[in-house]
């Protein structure tokens, strides 16, 4: 069974950076083959999509993050990584990680706070 295991959370200042990471275990094939997703559910509200990386490496993003964050992803290293800048409060949320065959992560706490 494939599992998805993400990292890199924690807690962050406004306008801090965070990069999560979301490793994926199984075979390179499988992986590169899956879209890659971040999602993000902030208390008492719905999962939301963060932004995608197909198996292409084209990406589309949350207007709401748009300009500072970045999806990209190692499919040697079977890992696809969320790199947060310019981070607001706004932000804070648990982050998970889906693959389109992978299923989901079990989640990362980030929170942006002073």
């Amino acid at each position: 069974q494939v599992q998805l295991v993400e990292s890199g959370g924690g807690l962050v200042q406004p306008g801090g950076s965070l990069r999560l990471a979301c490793a994926a275990s199984g075979s390179i094939f499988r992986f590169r083959s899956n879209d890659m997703e971040w999602y993000r559910q902030a208390p008492g509200k719905e999962r939301d999509l963060v932004a995608t990386i197909t198996s292409g490496a084209s990406t589309t993003y949350a207007d709401s993050v748009k300009g500072r964050f970045t999806i990209s992803r190692d499919n040697y290293k079977k890992t696809v990584y969320l790199q947060m800048n310019s981070l607001k409060p706004e932000d804070t949320a648990v982050y998970y990680c889906y693959g389109s065959t992978l299923g989901w992560g079990q989640g990362t706490q980030v929170t942006v706070s002073s």
